[in-house]
């Protein structure tokens, strides 16, 4: 398709900064507010409330915000306007979120739920415009799988830049400002900058194929609700991504907490953060010689025993780098397959839903994803916030020992067995209820070029 690498290269590098930005956020805020800012275990149940409320709250507009994009009419079309507001607001927000206010008790509490909760918006703005703008590049699955692929491997590379330097770059920043809370605020000044640069490429860079697709009218708030309570392939891949992706971002912010009061030495946690991150990027890249000898159930049934076999090692494992390490390399080898899956399954639910109804949404559709990731993260911090709360954790900054073995379990348990149960739950949901495979695709493709849904070129 014409500029397809031009796409796959303008797109996805835009979302290295963003996913810096959002792994800041939603992984390392708490460990902030907790380690750095050195808040009370009373203050923190408030801003696990609030955070938990922002973000469910948040969720639940993202289908509006959807319905908002895919109704939007520009000379820009209707996804760059949307980016460009989005990166814009949700980086001033970040510097906001990291700045000391030298406030506390109910000021600080009050100041924090605004500026979080602004920020959710503003980030969900960005976050729907931008991926909704991958299946308007193509219909052709393969070169969606193209773009998908690079586009999570630039992702990762945002988040495991953070996850491996976010400790060392912090603890060098503050040697020379000479203090914590200024290290933190000049991190987030530099990785609001990187979201800036990568996002003005994408801007600039993406030419869209805006005939691809036949115009169609506004969706109104009732063509909303339809376009995704009456997609069952949508319902099911939304469910299965959600199982998911709790278990996924419960284990991941608690990486910091493991290494610091478990293992006994926070400087390998980016050590072992820089082995996920090449695992997780070597997966990525893997991923398209594998697509063309295995269908997805066969990659998705792979993954899945993947990480189900490293979440046991890691379980069971010595405060040995050999075994945890290892256990890591297949979890997160796993989880980046089942990822860039999971964004593919959603993005064809795209066509079975207009197929089916008649309406192209791509922005509501694709609105399910941060959805779904802000589900996850709002469900996976308050496993994070309460355990770390009643384990003693919080209790316990200025001396990890005095974390008892039972609190150490909690944490482990938490960290390990919860996430896989739901990981597992998730994977059953696709095995039993998911259905548009490669023939069905394709099938649905055929029907909607002879309807005239989408412009045949070809």
């Amino acid at each position: 398709m014409k500029n397809f690498k031009r796409n796959k290269y303008a797109f996805s590098l835009g979302t290295i900064g963003r996913d810096m930005l959002y792994t800041l956020v939603s992984m390392y805020l708490v460990f902030y507010l907790t380690d750095i800012l050195n808040l009370s275990s009373s203050i923190m149940w408030w801003i696990t409330g609030i955070m938990l409320f922002a973000r469910v709250f948040d969720a639940m507009n993202d289908p509006v915000m959807g319905t908002i994009v895919d109704n939007t009419k520009t000379k820009y079309g209707k996804f760059k306007p949307w980016i460009l507001f989005g990166a814009l607001s949700s980086g001033l927000l970040t510097i906001l979120l990291f700045s000391d206010f030298s406030l506390s008790g109910a000021a600080y509490v009050s100041l924090f739920a605004v500026i979080y909760i602004l920020w959710g918006v503003a980030f969900t703005t960005n976050d729907i415009s931008y991926w909704s703008m991958l299946p308007s590049l193509t219909t052709d699955q393969k070169e969606r799988e193209q773009i998908g692929a690079l586009a999570r491997i630039c992702a990762n590379i945002g988040l495991f830049t953070i996850v491996a330097g976010i400790i060392p770059i912090t603890t060098a920043l503050g040697n020379i400002t000479g203090s914590m809370k200024t290290a933190y605020f000049v991190f987030a000044l530099i990785i609001v900058a990187i979201l800036w640069i990568g996002q003005t490429i994408t801007l600039f860079g993406v030419k869209e194929p805006r005939d691809l697709f036949k115009v169609e009218d506004s969706t109104s708030l009732k063509g909303m609700i339809e376009a995704i309570f009456k997609n069952d392939q949508l319902l099911f891949t939304a469910l299965s991504m959600v199982l998911f992706m709790i278990g996924y971002i419960t284990t991941a912010s608690f990486g910091l907490y493991f290494f610091k009061y478990a293992y006994k030495d926070e400087g390998m946690y980016a050590v072992f953060a820089l082995i996920l991150g090449a695992s997780q990027i070597f997966a990525l890249l893997v991923f398209p010689f594998f697509s063309r000898f295995y269908n997805r159930k066969q990659l998705y049934s792979a993954a899945t025993a993947l990480v189900v076999t490293g979440y046991v090692i890691f379980f069971f494992s010595p405060m040995n780098m050999l075994y945890i390490g290892t256990a890591g390399i297949l979890i997160f080898i796993g989880q980046a397959f089942i990822q860039l899956l999971m964004l593919m399954f959603l993005t064809d639910t795209i066509e079975y839903g207009q197929w089916k109804s008649g309406k192209r949404s791509n922005s509501i559709t694709l609105s399910l994803q941060p959805f779904i990731y802000k589900m996850g993260g709002a469900i996976g911090s308050s496993i994070v916030n309460a355990t770390v709360i009643l384990s003693g954790i919080n209790d316990a900054t200025d001396n990890p020992d005095m974390v008892t073995p039972e609190g150490l379990f909690m944490m482990k348990f938490a960290m390990m067995i919860i996430p896989l149960i739901l990981i597992v739950a998730g994977f059953l949901v696709y095995l039993f209820k998911y259905k548009i495979d490669k023939e069905m695709f394709d099938k649905i493709i055929m029907d909607l070029k002879a309807r005239g849904d989408i412009i045949d070129r070809g």
